[in-house]
């Protein structure tokens, strides 16, 4: 996807120092933020959450490349479409590759950590903490990339770490602190982190646990996201479109920064997140339209049926996302992103556009 997002023109740039670099105490204009909400919040939210069961020890398996579920399946990697493989070899390879890392399951987090693995921390915390780092990454100015890959590492660590909710904060700045590194050409300081948290954590906080981060990880920083996917979907999706392709392509990224606020979307995997912000972005742009057709089957290698669950889930984060995810709809409701978060769902989705097209 021609990544407009990462384009767009920065008004005042230099406006903001950071905190090493100027004798002024306050470094940056966002309002520092201790999220003492996360002490606050109970750890029972039973009735708000979906259990999907907790299983024993983890295994040595394999995520399902089509619904995210975990199966003791060798993975067959689809190669996506002919349009790849006419692209060249090097496209088909790189999407194969791409595909074939996203389930792997060092790269995968828990998809129930946090009935198997968590104690003091719950779903609410999580998506406060994601929906704070929404507007750390629009304060200094980070790719969304960044933000991305930041959310990703932070639920592959919860997944084996038990951690108390008073270091949750500390661990989303770090984990934001190591994908800056990897993705930003000029990324904050570790003084920037702390002071956005208003020096809840100190700078030998935020190193050690970098430092656990990055060992966890093996140092292996780099992971498909589901914005790789959205740039590499974007072209089947808007082949023939009678809508703004700009506009468009705010609303797939709307869509999919809601799903990383979300704690039911770890179980799915970057791709099939991707497919289904595409499916459920044509739909309101022409909803009585099918949004799924022939040729974007054969580009992502998803059938229509096998998004449903992901569309659905996605769908209600957009209805509810005045109250679950208010950083990313204020960011998405300014005017360089063209509005896309004051667009309506539908109310709902035809059963019948979840069927094969043939078109």
């Amino acid at each position: 996807m021609a990544d407009r997002e990462n384009q767009i023109p920065i008004k005042n740039k230099g406006h903001r120092k950071r905190s090493n670099q100027s004798g002024d105490s306050n470094p940056a204009k966002m309002k520092r933020v201790a999220l003492g909400e996360l002490t606050n919040i109970s750890s029972d939210i039973s009735g708000r959450v979906q259990k999907f069961g907790v299983g024993n020890a983890r295994k040595p398996e394999t995520v399902s490349e089509k619904t995210g579920n975990v199966v003791n399946l060798e993975l067959a990697v689809s190669p996506g479409c002919d349009e790849l493989q006419k692209s060249g070899y090097a496209s088909s390879s790189i999407f194969q590759h791409l595909r074939s890392m996203e389930v792997e399951v060092k790269r995968r987090p828990l998809f129930n950590y946090m009935e198997k693995v968590q104690e003091d921390i719950n779903p609410a915390m999580r998506s406060i903490l994601v929906d704070w780092l929404v507007e750390v990454a629009e304060e200094y100015k980070l790719v969304s990339d960044t933000l991305y890959l930041t959310v990703n590492y932070i639920d592959r660590y919860l997944s084996a770490h038990k951690l108390v909710r008073n270091k949750l904060q500390l661990l989303g700045v770090s984990c934001m602190l190591v994908a800056s590194k990897y993705e930003e050409i000029s990324p904050p300081h570790i003084e920037d982190f702390c002071y956005i948290t208003d020096n809840t954590y100190t700078k030998d906080e935020v190193v050690h646990m970098e430092r656990d981060v990055l060992k966890f990880i093996e140092f292996e920083m780099s992971n498909p996201t589901t914005k790789t996917f959205l740039r590499i979907f974007s072209r089947a999706a808007q082949e023939n479109s009678l809508f703004s392709n700009a506009r468009f392509e705010f609303l797939c990224y709307y869509i999919a920064e809601l799903s990383l606020t979300d704690y039911g979307c770890v179980r799915y995997i970057p791709s099939l997140v991707a497919a289904s912000a595409i499916f459920l972005a044509r739909l309101m742009m022409q909803p009585k339209s099918r949004p799924w057709t022939q040729a974007l089957q054969k580009h992502t290698g998803y059938k229509p049926y096998e998004l449903k669950q992901c569309v659905l889930r996605l769908h209600n984060l957009l209805l509810t996302s005045e109250t679950s995810a208010r950083a990313v709809r204020q960011k998405y409701m300014d005017q360089k992103l063209k509005c896309v978060a004051s667009m309506s769902p539908p109310l709902e989705t035809p059963s019948s556009f979840f069927e094969v097209s043939h078109q």
